[in-house]
């Protein structure tokens, strides 16, 4: 992170902070619902399967960075079947960058070839090892990594959801992030259950649990982009919801924090390590603060 993307970032967390402001810096903008997979733990795939148009991502990306958005997120279904005519997810990221975000990443299943240098991360889902992987998204463990061995830049991060079917796994995925070339690190959610995915919700003991793999494979040096502090509210699940400071745009439809905010009920079950560490952020956590600059001035 240079230093006038890092004095930006400063200036608007110190005035969301004192003035308790609820303008947005994070958006993200769902370019498809379509995928090539089915997972298990997804409730938001292959509804409509509409490829929204570039014209419209386009407007989407000028509301957003108008509304003082600098932190922007492609995310699907799977955000490499964007196309339109020629242009392609590569475009819309070099796209973003010259209109003048300071952050562009991408949210991806790893299926499809990784060259997005331009990207400053590519969050690439990884549930576990082959076995629990395999389980909730089909036989794609393997073309995962040859993928990642052909990557074109460092900037991938894995992006693991925990639930009851890979929970015990925390620790292969943390040593693979330090181990694999081309990964930089591994970010952590929780599983939010929509109602057609309960089963697969986690406990309290169960996150108390997970928070501790995870704090353990900190201590031996694996690269998790995720915060110590906010674990406490995590387990809990006594963190402020919704984050006013992430927005979300699907199909013309802004949506404060993310799409499960419809979902009755669904924000008090919140498992999104990010709306834990933002809201703790913006209202001024001491520990959140200093644990987030020290880690994103190192994995961004």
């Amino acid at each position: 992170m240079n230093v006038s993307t890092f004095l930006h970032f400063a200036k608007f967390g110190i005035k969301s902070i004192l003035l308790r402001k609820k303008e947005p810096i994070l958006g993200t903008i769902i370019l498809t619902d379509k995928c090539n997979l089915h997972c298990k733990h997804c409730s938001v795939n292959n509804i409509t399967a509409v490829i929204h148009p570039y014209k419209q991502v386009r407007q989407e990306m000028q509301q957003l960075y108008d509304m003082g958005v600098r932190i922007l997120f492609f995310c699907g279904g799977e955000t490499f079947l964007w196309r339109d005519g020629e242009k392609g997810l590569r475009d819309l990221v070099v796209e973003a960058k010259t209109m003048g975000f300071l952050i562009v990443n991408t949210v991806t299943n790893g299926t499809f070839p990784l060259d997005l240098p331009e990207a400053d991360l590519i969050l690439l889902s990884l549930d576990g090892d082959r076995e629990r992987h395999n389980l909730i998204r089909g036989d794609t463990y393997d073309t995962i990594l040859e993928n990642i061995t052909h990557a074109t830049s460092d900037n991938i991060c894995f992006y693991m959801a925990i639930n009851q079917l890979n929970k015990e796994v925390i620790p292969h995925v943390c040593r693979l992030a330090r181990d694999t070339k081309n990964v930089r690190a591994v970010s952590f959610n929780f599983h939010t259950p929509y109602p057609d995915t309960r089963p697969l919700a986690l406990t309290k003991e169960d996150k108390r649990r997970c928070c501790a793999a995870i704090t353990q494979m900190m201590d031996e040096g694996c690269p998790v982009f995720n915060l110590k502090a906010a674990f406490p509210y995590l387990i809990e699940n006594s963190f402020p919801t919704p984050c006013h400071q992430c927005v979300v745009l699907e199909d013309g439809k802004l949506s404060t924090c993310g799409r499960c905010i419809d979902v009755p009920g669904l924000c008090a079950e919140c498992g999104y390590f990010f709306v834990a560490e933002y809201t703790l952020l913006f209202r001024g956590n001491v520990k959140i603060i200093l644990e987030m600059l020290k880690t994103y001035l190192k994995y961004i």
